[in-house]
C-alpha cells in the first residue's frame, strides 16, 4: 500500500511512484473516519456538559467558567501537531493525534472533579488538530486528482456527521450508562481505526523530502520565519485572522445555536433541537457543494462570497420572526453558508503554504479558532449582563466578526497564483522522477 523512495547510485534519493486511485481512497475513508471520531468527541463533551455539572453540583456559571478554562487549554496544546507535521510526517503525525484522541475520551470518563477535567479536556486540542493533517495530507495525495476539492469535501463534512453522532449516540448511551461512559464509546471506536491508520502511506511529498534536512529548518523559530518573510506575511495574518474572527461567530451562532434560538427565538428546547440537528443536513451539503465550488471557481473567492453571505444571513435570522418554518429556512441557509466554506479552506490552506512549514502555517492559523470562541462567548457574555437582547448580543458578538472574517479571507493568496506555481513545479517533478527510474 506505500510507496517507498529508492535510494539511487549518487546517494540521493528518488521521488517514490505515484499512489493507485485504491490507495488514495483508503487514505480518505480513514482520514474522513478519524475526524469523525475527533468531532464526536470534541461536541459530546459540549453536549454533555450539563450532566457533568449536575454530577459534580457545578451552578451553570461554574459549569461555563471550566468550559472556558478548557478552551484556553485546547488553543495552547493546539499549537503542538505543527512542527509535528512537519518534521515526523504527515502519517505519523496522524496516528500520534488519533492515540491523543483515544486517551482523552478514555480519561474524561475517569475524570473526578474540575482540575482534572480541565487537564484533561485540554488535551483534546490535539484531536481536534487532526483538521490540519488532513488538510495537509491531503492536500500532497490528491495533488493529481482533477476534483481534488470536491473530494476532500467529503472527508471534511465529517464535522456535521460526528456532530449528528454525538447527539445521537449521547441520547442513547446517557439514560443507560451515564456520561462517562458516552466518552468510553468514543474512545472505542477510535481505537478500533487506529491499526487501518498504520498501513497509511506517506505523501510523496514527505516520502521525497531528506531524511535528516537541516537542524535550522528543524527549529520552530525557522519555520515562522519563513511564515512571516515579507513574501507570505500578508498571506499568513490573512489566514490567522480568518480563522480568528470566524470563531467568534461559530461560537456563538452554531456552539451555542440552542441556546441562541431559545433565548432570541423563544423557541422550547426539544424544538430547538430538532431544528439544529436536521439544519446540519443543510451543512454537510454545504461541504460537499462548496468543495465543488472551490474547484470550479477559486477556493479564496468561494470563501470570501459565502461568508460574507452567511453573515447577512445570521442577522435577518436574528432580526426576523420568530415563527419555527422561517427560524429553520434561515438557519438551515446560514449554516449552509457559513460551514460548508471550511471544506474549501482547510484543503486551500493545505496547498497555499510552502512545504517547509506547510503544517506549522496551517496549525498556526487553525489554533487561533479556540481564542475566537473564548472571545465571542466573552462579548456574548458582557453584552447580555448589560441587559442587552439576545439577538442584538449575538450580532455584535458573532454576526459582525463573521463579516470581518471575509474580509481577511480577502487578502489570502490567490488561487490563479498557486495553481500558476503547481504548474510551474510539475515538470521539475516529473523530471525528478525520470531521473530516478534512470538510475535504477
Amino acid at each position: 500500500m506505500t510507496g517507498e523512495a529508492v535510494p539511487a547510485q549518487d546517494g540521493a534519493v528518488a521521488p517514490p511512484p505515484d499512489h493507485s486511485r485504491r490507495t488514495i481512497a483508503f487514505v480518505c475513508v480513514i482520514c474522513g473516519l478519524a475526524w469523525i471520531m475527533s468531532v464526536y468527541d470534541f461536541t459530546l463533551f459540549g453536549t454533555l456538559l450539563p450532566a457533568i455539572a449536575a454530577d459534580f453540583g457545578w451552578s451553570s456559571a461554574e459549569a461555563a467558567t471550566v468550559n472556558t478554562i478548557c478552551q484556553v487549554g485546547i488553543f495552547l496544546v493546539s499549537l503542538v501537531p505543527g512542527p509535528l507535521i512537519d518534521r515526523l510526517g504527515r502519517k505519523r503525525a496522524l496516528i500520534i493525534l488519533m492515540i491523543g484522541g483515544t486517551l482523552v475520551s478514555g480519561l474524561t470518563g475517569l475524570a473526578m472533579g474540575a482540575l482534572s477535567l480541565i487537564v484533561i479536556r485540554s488535551l483534546s486540542g490535539l484531536s481536534l488538530a487532526e483538521e490540519v493533517v488532513n488538510a495537509v495530507y491531503l492536500s500532497e495525495m490528491l495533488e493529481k486528482i482533477r476534483r481534488r476539492g470536491l473530494i476532500y469535501s467529503l472527508v471534511q463534512s465529517g464535522w456535521p456527521i460526528g456532530a449528528l453522532l454525538g447527539a445521537g449516540v449521547c441520547a442513547v448511551t446517557l439514560p443507560l450508562v451515564g456520561w462517562r461512559w458516552s466518552f468510553g464509546v468514543a474512545a472505542l471506536a477510535t481505537l478500533i481505526i487506529i491499526p487501518f491508520a498504520l498501513r497509511l502511506p506517506e505523501s510523496r511529498r514527505a516520502q521525497a523530502a531528506p531524511a535528516e534536512a537541516p537542524k535550522e529548518k528543524r527549529r520552530l523559530t525557522a519555520e515562522l520565519r519563513i511564515l512571516f518573510a515579507p513574501h507570505l506575511r500578508r498571506h499568513t495574518l490573512a489566514m490567522c485572522g480568518a480563522w480568528l474572527f470566524n470563531w467568534f461567530g461559530n461560537q456563538v451562532l452554531t456552539v451555542l445555536g440552542t441556546t441562541v434560538l431559545i433565548e432570541a427565538k423563544g423557541i422550547p428546547l426539544e424544538r430547538s433541537l430538532v431544528i439544529l440537528v436536521v439544519s446540519n443536513v443543510a451543512a454537510f451539503v454545504g461541504y460537499v457543494v462548496h468543495g465543488w465550488l472551490g474547484d470550479r471557481f477559486g477556493r479564496r473567492n468561494t470563501i470570501v462570497r459565502s461568508w460574507a453571505i452567511g453573515a447577512v444571513l445570521s442577522v435577518v435570522l436574528l432580526l426576523g420572526p420568530a415563527n419555527e418554518p422561517f427560524v429553520f429556512v434561515a438557519y438551515s441557509l446560514f449554516l449552509f453558508f457559513q460551514l460548508g466554506p471550511y471544506a474549501a479552506l482547510l484543503f486551500y490552506m493545505g496547498e497555499s503554504f510552502p512545504e517547509e512549514a506547510r503544517g506549522s502555517g496551517a496549525n498556526l492559523a487553525h489554533a487561533l479558532a479556540p481564542v475566537g470562541s473564548i472571545f465571542g462567548s466573552g462579548i456574548l457574555a458582557a453584552m447580555l449582563a448589560f441587559g442587552v437582547s439576545m439577538s442584538w448580543s449575538a450580532i455584535v458578538a458573532g454576526s459582525i466578526f463573521l463579516a470581518v472574517s471575509a474580509v481577511c479571507m480577502r487578502f489570502g493568496a490567490d488561487d490563479r497564483e498557486l495553481r500558476r506555481q503547481r504548474t510551474a513545479a510539475a515538470p521539475a517533478d516529473r523530471s525528478l522522477r525520470s531521473s530516478g527510474k534512470e538510475l535504477r
